[in-house]
């Protein structure tokens, strides 16, 4: 038996947008009207659906669930608070209270308010402030509700298709992206983007503000509710090499540039880190990789180096996404028996890791893809909105039962 320590947190994982539907309020909605991204709608309908969605959650043996708050909801116009957003917010968490689910929130995933993506967004040079105020402002009410608080979601992942690829809000694109492309987040909304040499440099000014927005965040937050704990969610791509020592050194710099840079500006300022990992690449590989439905590299078992990687900053972590895209759903079960087998290695290994919450609960809408990319436990239908609760989600309930795998 692969046994993990007591109190360790199983869940999954959604994002506002994502699921919750109705938001015409933010970058990627006016996006969508301009015909730069998919159109999101009523998504899952999860605004609505929440008591429905963590029922199964909690049928599914489910201890924790991580969701992000919608800035957009929550400060519709700069500087000023909506408190039904407040209060729908305080019924999630409360529905989650009630089924013994430990919430993780997420203060920002990704999309931006109408007015502070059309004033600039994080190119402002006050951003980090903007930031800090709103964060502070909703642990101050739901701070009572909830002790997890993530300040920002893969910034290094809004950075790069925002400025380097072109493919999200701004629409910004370095003119030589193409040598360093990794994902293939709406690679057909390429073309629509300005492109040009000043993005690399404005990419290299927002991810020194997000930064510093999450240092600030944290500062904010400390001083409203000293008690609960802030972390940064960050996406880890694993970069390996073969022998080949000019591939060990592209593998070295590729880490610190994608992971290291930003971890080392912000350590300092976590109580704990939230991995998000499903990318590795070895230079030099001659392999044939079985893919996932995203065309990504199927290696569950390498979520092992990207906690390693993170261990290093000596905070506790937790898996906050780990997941892949399925659609018939013949190798999700297998993906989360080694990804997990592989985190206990690492807990074995003296990573101190707290929790793991699969990505995603649900079915959703995965970004510039629109809704084909299937990463849900759950299935839904888009035309009904009926939720089918799929085979592999009672594999991940088995092994949260025995809080380990069975060998």
């Amino acid at each position: 038996m692969k046994k993990f320590p007591e109190g360790f947190y199983w869940g999954a994982a959604t994002a506002s947008y994502q699921v919750e539907g109705g938001i015409d309020n933010c970058d990627w909605a006016i996006a969508a009207e301009e015909g730069r991204v998919p159109l999101c709608g009523r998504a899952c309908d999860h605004f609505n659906r929440f008591q429905t969605d963590f029922d199964l959650a909690k049928e599914l043996g489910h201890t924790a669930h991580r969701f992000s708050v919608e800035w957009a909801r929550i400060e519709p116009e700069e500087g000023k608070f909506n408190e039904d957003a407040i209060t729908h917010y305080r019924a999630v968490l409360k529905a989650l209270n009630d089924r013994g689910l430990t919430p993780f929130v997420t203060l920002w995933h990704f999309t931006l308010p109408d007015w502070f993506y059309q004033s600039g967004g994080f190119e402002r040079s006050d951003a980090p402030e903007v930031f800090a105020r709103y964060a502070s402002f909703v642990v101050q009410n739901l701070g009572d509700l909830c002790s997890h608080f993530s300040t920002m979601n893969e910034p290094n992942v809004f950075g790069s298709n925002g400025w380097l690829r072109g493919t999200w809000p701004p629409f910004k694109r370095f003119a030589v992206t193409d040598m360093v492309s990794i994902t293939n987040s709406g690679k057909i909304y390429e073309p629509k983007s300005s492109k040009g040499i000043k993005p690399l440099f404005t990419y290299f000014r927002v991810m020194k503000n997000l930064a510093a927005a999450h240092n600030q965040a944290y500062s904010a937050i400390k001083q409203v509710n000293s008690a609960v704990e802030v972390s940064v969610v960050k996406h880890v791509i694993v970069f390996d090499a073969n022998w080949n020592p000019f591939n060990k050194i592209k593998a070295f710099v590729a880490n610190y540039v994608w992971t290291g840079k930003f971890m080392k500006r912000v350590q300092g300022h976590c109580d704990s880190v939230g991995l998000n990992y499903y990318f590795y690449t070895q230079f030099g590989d001659k392999r044939e990789w079985k893919k996932t439905d995203m065309d990504w590299n199927f290696a569950p078992d390498k979520i092992y180096a990207a906690l390693k990687m993170l261990s290093k900053y000596n905070k506790p972590l937790f898996v906050s996404e780990a997941g892949l895209a399925d659609h018939d759903d013949s190798d999700r079960a297998e993906y989360i028996v080694r990804q997990i087998e592989a985190t206990w290695q690492a807990i074995e290994d003296g990573v101190d890791v707290r929790g793991h919450l699969y990505w995603s609960l649900m079915d959703n809408y995965e970004w510039a893809l629109g809704f084909e990319k299937k990463f849900g436990l759950i299935e839904i239908d888009y035309e009904t909105l009926d939720r089918k609760i799929r085979p592999s989600a009672y594999v991940y309930k088995e092994i949260i039962e025995n809080n380990g795998i069975v060998e």
